[in-house]
Parts: C-alpha cells; structure tokens; sequence
C-alpha cells in the first residue's frame, strides 16, 4: 500500500468529518466517513494492510469523536480485522454488495462501541440515530469508493470472458 497516499488520504477524511460533513447533513445525520474508507481498505487491501488501516482508522476516528478514547479504535481494528479476514473468502466488488457491508458494518462497529461505551459508565447514541447513519453511509458509501480506487492507485483486475 502507498502509506502517504494513505496518510494524506485519511487526514483529509478525519478534517472533513471533524466539521466540513455537516453541510451534507439531512434532519441531522451525516455518514460516517471514515467507516466507509475503512470498509474500503479492507475490501481493496491485503490481509496485513486492512488491519494496520482499520485500527488507523479508529485511532483516527477516536481522537475527532470525543468519546471515551481507545473505544473506535478497538471496535474499527476488530471489524476491519474480520471484513479482511472475510474478504480473502468473498469478493465485494459490486456496489450493492459494498453497500449491504458498509451498513451491517457500521451497525456492528457502532454497537460495539456503544456497548463499550456503556461499560465505560460514558453517554451512548440512540440506535434510531445509529441505524439512520449506517443507512446514509450505505448510501454514499459505495459511490465513494471509484475515486478513492483512483487515488489511491489500486490495481484493480479485470477479467475477460
């Protein structure tokens, strides 16, 4: 993986979710962006390469969060972990695929934060609001994933009948 590519990538993301998503808020949900890049790096990357950027990911994703440190990081690297692992199993290449990952996904990632964050004794989202967030980033998600395909210079197969 090109790591600069990836740093450079994933600081744009954390600044864009840190404050600049907003504008594309609807009734007060925005997607969470940075789930989609992880679902995306572990879907387009190795085994070894998914893991090292899901827990970036959650790193990342603790530090603009505000909740209990250490808590997005653990559920993004356990997820991200297990759609790396699945992933070597089944291909996701086809959008409505990657949009059905990247919901059950965050569904899973923000109950398990959410649980941690009950075991923590800290404040926990609602899981309409939960569901209402997987749902907008299954949505954008998938759309997403072209361009950062792009960007980030993955190799991309093609087979021909």
């Amino acid at each position: 993986m090109r790591w600069i590519r990836f740093a450079v990538l994933i600081t744009i993301v954390g600044l864009l979710q840190a404050g600049a998503i907003n504008v594309f808020a609807f009734k007060g949900v925005c997607p969470n962006l940075l789930l989609i890049f992880m679902v995306f790096f572990s879907i387009y990357s190795n085994t070894s390469d998914a893991i090292i950027s899901s827990f970036t990911i959650g790193f990342i994703a603790d530090v603009i969060g505000g909740s209990q440190m250490g808590v997005d990081m653990l559920s993004f690297g356990v997820f991200g972990t297990l759609l790396a692992y699945l992933h070597s199993v089944i291909q996701i290449r086809k959008m409505p695929y990657q949009s059905a990952t990247i919901f059950v996904i965050s569904m899973l990632t923000g109950f398990f934060a959410g649980l941690l964050n009950h075991l923590f004794k800290q404040p926990v989202p609602g899981m309409l609001n939960l569901f209402f967030i997987s749902l907008y980033s299954a949505v954008v998600g998938p759309f997403l994933f072209l361009p950062s395909v792009w960007l980030m210079g993955i190799k991309t197969q093609r087979f021909r009948k």
